[in-house]
């Protein structure tokens, strides 16, 4: 299987969860569309805070794996307000990045991988087993939801790199 970067994952699960529902058949690119589903606010802040705003407003394309606000949620207590001080920033950009791939990574494509190199340089470990893709461990749960610049693939879990 030929390895996708964290970019590219992560534009996936972008794609993934946008285009179910509210998601579908979006023009607006990964951040307007996340932000418009309601449950990626801990992503957009850290995005704000991390300054990759801009970045993935760009022209792309990206695979986005986005986590949501109840992925977050799943952190110990405190490290999202930790992650998000000035003073964290780098380490923010090494997170965030861990869940972006270079490219439109949609899911039928996905499954035929094992790895993917993410933004961050890294790479994610993909696993597609009883009809679930595991990126890391987290599960996409929304998957091909298309955007403007790249896909995003919902996350279940914060991907932290190794």
């Amino acid at each position: 299987m030929k390895p996708f970067s964290v970019m590219t994952a992560f534009a996936l699960l972008l794609t993934l969860s946008l285009t179910s529902g509210a998601y579908a058949g979006s023009k607006k690119d990964i951040v307007d569309t996340a932000v418009a589903a309601g449950n990626f606010k801990t992503l957009a802040a850290a995005l704000q805070a991390a300054g990759l705003v801009e970045t993935l407003k760009s022209a792309g394309p990206f695979t986005v794996f986005a986590p949501t606000d109840e992925a977050f949620a799943k952190l110990p207590a405190g490290t999202v307000e930790n992650l998000l001080k000035p003073e964290n920033k780098e380490k923010l950009v090494a997170i965030l990045t861990y869940h972006v791939v270079a490219g439109d990574v949609m899911a039928k494509d996905v499954v035929k991988l094992d790895e993917a190199k993410t933004v961050n340089g890294k790479s994610v470990k993909i696993m597609a087993h009883g009809g679930k893709v595991m990126v890391d461990g987290a599960t996409v749960v929304k998957a091909d939801i298309q955007c403007s610049n790249g896909v995003i693939h919902v996350i279940d879990t914060v991907l932290l790199p190794q």
